[in-house]
């Protein structure tokens, strides 16, 4: 059973960027899509962006489309999320969590969940 572990979360300016990694320790990525999620404070959970197991498909939020780029790299078992020009309503807890199927933008469909990193964004 694989186990997630994000990092990379922190305070950031308005205009900024923040690079958030997703370790796999335990196991390996392989075969698993991965997907980033956030919540914030008394929010529903949202999809931010996924990516396929072999790194050739990704899908991403419409509020951060153009915004966030999601990659891979499996010899080290670790999933990114490139974050720029990040935004005051960018700020939550963000999740990265592993499916056994396809790549999907709903939590439900995901089985291990990390614990969180917070991104905080200041105006």
């Amino acid at each position: 059973q694989v186990q997630l572990v994000e990092s990379g979360g922190g305070l950031v300016q308005a205009g900024g960027s923040l690079r958030l990694s997703c370790a796999a320790s335990g196991g390996t990525f392989r075969p698993y899509a991965v997907g980033w999620f956030r919540q914030a404070p008394g929010k529903e959970r949202t999809f931010v962006a996924t990516i396929s197991w072999r790194g050739g498909r990704t899908l991403y939020g419409a509020s951060v489309k153009g915004r966030v780029t999601v990659t891979r790299d499996n010899a080290k078992n670790t999933v990114y999320l490139e974050m720029n020009n990040l935004k005051p309503e960018d700020t939550a807890v963000y999740f990265c969590a592993a499916t056994e199927g396809v790549i999907s933008t709903q939590y439900r469909e995901y089985h291990y969940w990390g614990q969180g990193t917070q991104v905080t964004v200041s105006s």
